[in-house]
C-alpha cells in the first residue's frame, strides 16, 4: 500500500471520528465529543476544524494548556484564523501573560483593522497588562500578596481535596482565606479528612481558613457553593417565575470570554446570576465593560436584570 493511500485513509478516517464528535458534542455528551475528537487529530493532525473544535472544549473545561497548544497549532498556519486567535488571547489574558494575547489580538487587527470584539478585547488586554505591571512594582517586598497568590496546585494534596477544590473554583491560598470551614463541608463529598488537611497546609503558612473575612480584608465577593442560596437580603429575584431563575446560563449566547468569566464566579444558573451587581461582576479578575455588556444585553432577551442596589 503506497503512501499516498494510506494518507487517504487516514483523512477518511479523521473525517468521520470528527462527524462523530460533533453530533456527540450536539447530543451534550462532551466527553465523547472529546474523544473523537481526539482520534480525528490521532488520524490527521492537520485538521483544522477537530483542533478547533477540541481546543474550545479544554477550554470550556479549564483545561488551559492543552487548550492553548491546539488554538497555537491552528494560528501557525495561514490564512488567519480569527476566532483561534480571540480564543488564545483570552486564555493568555486569563493566566496573566498579556503581552502573548497582544500579540494575539495585533495579529488579528492587522488582517481585519475594523475588527469591533478584537479592538475592545485589545483595549482590555492593554490596561490590564498595565495594571499589572504597576501592581507587579507595588508587590515587590510585599511577602504577604505574594503567599496569597499561591496557586493550590503547588501544594501536595490528596487526589479527593484537589478535585473538590477545583469544583468550588477555589484555586488560590487567597481564594481559602476567603472561604469559611463551613463553606467547605457544605460541599458535597467534603468532609473532615479533607477539611483538616487543608487547615495543617495553611497552617504551615500562619494562616487559617475564612481568615480574610473575619479581618475584612477579603473581596466583597464570595463564591457561591454548588447548590448554595443567597440570602434573602441578597435576592434579586423576587417575583421572576422559578423556570427562568433555575435556567442555566449555557443557555445564553455568549462569548467564551464571557462564559469562563461566569465560571470563575461559579455563577451557574440565572437566579445566581441576576443575584449579583454590575460592580460585583466587574470586580472579578480580567471581567471588563465588554463582557458585562454582552451579559446585560443577553438577560435581557429573557427580560431580566441584574441586581440593583438600593439608594
Amino acid at each position: 500500500m503506497n503512501e499516498m493511500t494510506v494518507s487517504s485513509i487516514n483523512d477518511k478516517a479523521s473525517e468521520e471520528y470528527f462527524r462523530r464528535g460533533v453530533e456527540a458534542e450536539a447530543a451534550g455528551n462532551h466527553e465523547k465529543a472529546v474523544e473523537f475528537f481526539e482520534r480525528a487529530l490521532n488520524e490527521n493532525p492537520d485538521h483544522e476544524n477537530a483542533c478547533f473544535a477540541l481546543a474550545v472544549l479544554y477550554d470550556r473545561r479549564a483545561e488551559d494548556a492543552k487548550a492553548i497548544e491546539l488554538y497555537e497549532r491552528i494560528c501557525t498556519s495561514e490564512p488567519v484564523h480569527v476566532n483561534a486567535l480571540l480564543n488564545l488571547a483570552i486564555l493568555y489574558e486569563d493566566n496573566n501573560h498579556y503581552d502573548e494575547a497582544h500579540r494575539c489580538l495585533d495579529a488579528v487587527l492587522r488582517s481585519t483593522p475594523n475588527h469591533t470584539r478584537a479592538r475592545l478585547y485589545m483595549k482590555d488586554v492593554e490596561s490590564a497588562r498595565s495594571m499589572y505591571f504597576d501592581e507587579d512594582s507595588d508587590r515587590r517586598g510585599d511577602r504577604k500578596n505574594a503567599v496569597l497568590d499561591i496557586p493550590i496546585s503547588d501544594f501536595e494534596l490528596s487526589v479527593r481535596s484537589r478535585n473538590c477544590l477545583k469544583k468550588m473554583n477555589l484555586r488560590s491560598v487567597g481564594d481559602l482565606l476567603r472561604t469559611t470551614e463551613q463553606e467547605l463541608l457544605s460541599y458535597k463529598n467534603f468532609g473532615e479528612t479533607s477539611l483538616n488537611e487543608i487547615k495543617a497546609m495553611l497552617a504551615q503558612k500562619g494562616l487559617r481558613l475564612g481568615q480574610a473575612a473575619e479581618d475584612g480584608k477579603g473581596s466583597s465577593l464570595r463564591r457561591l457553593l454548588p447548590g448554595e442560596e443567597l440570602p434573602a437580603e441578597e435576592s434579586a429575584v423576587g417575583s421572576v417565575p422559578p423556570e427562568l431563575t433555575s435556567k442555566s446560563v449555557g443557555d445564553m449566547e455568549l462569548s467564551v470570554r464571557s462564559r469562563k468569566a461566569l465560571q470563575r464566579l461559579n455563577i451557574n444558573t440565572m437566579g445566581e446570576l441576576i443575584s449579583r451587581t454590575e460592580d460585583e461582576l466587574l470586580g472579578c479578575k480580567n471581567f471588563g465593560q465588554t463582557s458585562l455588556t454582552e451579559i446585560k444585553q443577553q438577560l435581557a432577551t429573557f427580560g431580566l436584570n441584574l441586581r440593583k442596589l438600593e439608594d
